[in-house]
């Protein structure tokens, strides 16, 4: 048995504690697989490495447009993949290589398990004890039960961008921001994508004018079921077939599913901790990352509500703050969360959507600026792109922002600072230069159709 006066259980965000506030403390880490978390390894890097890979591809077979000929000749999957990997695997074997002979962490390589308050039992073997245990260990894909029952072969997000060889025919399961990803990756890279939604909308958190026009969008270069159920699954002699409640069966070479991710709670016996959790199996903390347990902490996946990256970040930049100042505790920042989804379009998104001003009888008012009607808009022959801003007529705050279309995670950022600052509408709008003909035009005339009542 060990003692410790930090034990960190994961490696994504929770790596990050090992501040210069421990480097006299004895730091034990404990990691069931690779180091580095879901971004790193499955998620938001190589997903986006990927997404670079494949609006290339999109964009050359698109070129006609704008009068220059051009023609997709091959995509060379195995060189797309191994430019992903050949750079992440590297970094996730120096970070573990660093935990591991780095000073003051002691790594356990091994599935936790709570024996008693603040005390961990690792597969290993070893029995971790410590002043203060900090959960942070991720979530995992899940898995509906038709799928699991039938046993038939599938790939989830963790897997999916390690396959050999680029299958004819994939079908997804799932209407959400994986799906909607990997539907993009895939289908720009030449297989004939099929999307399997529960829902009568893909993106259906999305305000619905997106949602809608997403959906539209998809309907056209995808081959989408709304509203459809997968109630069995076999294997065929090429791959799987898919049985819906309602419409035609749906046959595939490779079966993703990409309906969401759910935490890594089960098998850590949390009640030996006296850690609660939420109905959904995620870790109850407060707002500053505490449990109900003294001295256990939790953040990123486990225990958030955003599985974000940057959301993440932020707890474990307070979490670790809290752990070596516990007479100065601060507080989680979650008024004003953005999130984008690197599909095609992207889509970028922060505060509520207007079906939420509507449900919570907010006084507020909305506008929606096309892409077309600027001159970058122009440009590019943009006829799908739009950006809606919704906001308070009284005060001229911003109450939320949805832009969908190109680099719309990269547009969205001054209204996420405007949100988080309480910069008025008018004085985002009026108090500033914004660059023509440049695309960020799309967001000032957002906010300038805005009617406020000072107007």
């Amino acid at each position: 048995m060990g003692h410790f006066d930090l034990a960190i259980i994961g490696t994504g965000s929770g790596n990050s504690l090992v501040t210069p506030d421990f480097d006299d403390a004895r730091v034990a880490v404990i990691e069931r697989g690779t180091f580095g978390g879901t971004c790193l390894n499955v998620g938001c890097i190589p997903t986006k490495m990927l997404v670079y890979a494949a609006e290339v591809a999109d964009t050359v077979s698109t070129a006609a447009r704008y009068g220059v000929d051009a023609t997709l000749d091959k995509v060379r999957w195995t060189d797309i993949r191994d430019r992903v990997f050949g750079r992440i695997d590297p970094i996730a074997e120096a970070g573990k290589d660093y935990r591991v002979n780095g000073p003051n962490t002691t790594v356990f390589l091994g599935d936790a398990r709570f024996t008693g308050p603040r005390e961990l039992t690792v597969t290993t073997g070893d029995v971790v004890t410590a002043d203060q245990v900090v959960i942070a260990a991720g979530g995992h894909p899940m898995v509906p039960d038709p799928v699991t029952r039938s046993r038939v072969p599938f790939h989830t997000s963790d897997t999916v961008m390690r396959i050999d060889a680029l299958p004819e025919r994939m079908a997804i399961i799932g209407g959400g921001y994986v799906a909607a990803e990997f539907a993009h990756i895939f289908g720009a890279l030449g297989v004939k994508v099929s999307i399997l939604a529960r829902s009568p909308r893909l993106l259906r958190h999305l305000d619905s004018d997106l949602s809608s026009r997403f959906t539209a969008l998809a309907e056209r270069r995808w081959d989408v079921h709304l509203a459809a159920d997968v109630v069995a699954a076999r294997t065929t002699g090429r791959g799987v077939r898919l049985e819906l409640k309602h419409g035609d069966p749906v046959e595939t070479d490779l079966l993703l599913v990409a309906i969401g991710r759910e935490p890594n709670t089960r098998g850590l016996r949390l009640d030996a901790a006296g850690v609660e959790t939420h109905d959904d199996g995620r870790v109850k903390v407060d707002e500053y990352g505490r449990t109900t347990a003294a001295g256990v902490w939790s953040l990123g996946d486990i225990s958030s509500d955003y599985q974000l990256k940057h959301v993440a970040n932020h707890e474990a930049r307070v979490v670790a703050h809290n752990l070596a100042h516990p007479g100065d505790l601060w507080a989680f920042d979650h008024r004003f969360v953005p999130s984008a989804i690197f599909s095609n379009p992207q889509v970028a998104t922060v505060g509520i959507t207007e079906d939420q001003a509507r449900e919570r009888r907010l006084r507020h008012t909305a506008y929606i600026q096309s892409y077309g009607d600027t001159a970058y808009g122009w440009a590019r022959e943009d006829t799908t792109g739009i950006c809606k801003v919704i906001a308070d007529p009284a005060t001229g705050l911003l109450l939320g922002a949805h832009v969908m279309g190109y680099q719309a995670s990269n547009l969205i950022q001054p209204l996420v600072q405007a949100m988080s600052f309480g910069q008025r509408v008018q004085d985002l709008a009026r108090g500033q230069y914004w660059i023509h003909p440049a695309l960020m035009e799309v967001v000032e005339n957002a906010l300038l159709g805005l009617r406020l009542d000072d107007h």
